[in-house]
Formats: C-alpha cells, sequence, structure tokens
C-alpha cells in the first residue's frame, strides 16, 4: 500500500511540476515568474525527498537541502532585482 502511495506522491509531483514549469514560461509579468521559480524548487525538493524513500537511501536528504537553501537565495536574490533593479548594493 505504502508503495502505491508513493508513486502515486511521485506522479502527482511531477504534474505540478510541469504546471510550474508551463506558469514559468506563459506567465503573464515577473513576479509570476519569480513564485513559479519559487514553486518549482519546492517541487525539485519533494521529488528528491519522494525518491529517497522510494530507494529506502538518505543519501538524497543532503541533495534536497542543498536545492532548498539555493531556491531561498536565488527567490530572494530575484524578488530584490524586481524591486531595485540591482541585486548587489
Amino acid at each position: 500500500m505504502i508503495v502505491i502511495a508513493l508513486y502515486l506522491s511521485i506522479a502527482m509531483v511531477t504534474v505540478a511540476a510541469l504546471l510550474n514549469v508551463y506558469r514559468l514560461i506563459k506567465g503573464p509579468d515577473e513576479p509570476d515568474r519569480v513564485l513559479a521559480i519559487d514553486t518549482l524548487y519546492i517541487n525539485a525538493i519533494a521529488l528528491i525527498i519522494l525518491l529517497g524513500i522510494t530507494l529506502g537511501t538518505r543519501m538524497y536528504l543532503e541533495s534536497a537541502l542543498l536545492i532548498a537553501v539555493m531556491g531561498f537565495v536565488s527567490t530572494v536574490a530575484m524578488a530584490k532585482y524586481l524591486k531595485r533593479g540591482s541585486v548587489i548594493e
């Protein structure tokens, strides 16, 4: 039963990631694209963690943490760029 739930979760998160890619490409303006990137890295973290659970290894947890840190930094940098026009003051 847990295997079916894992595969179903992976499929649903993959569909959510594909919808985020669509919003990233077709977004009406820049803030929508920034939110799509933010949500896309959250979906990537979920996929990596689900893959680690499916394979029964802890190796993927570190990569999920790295993606979380990089995603946070990139979201802050993009928000700062959209607000001020430059990232570094």
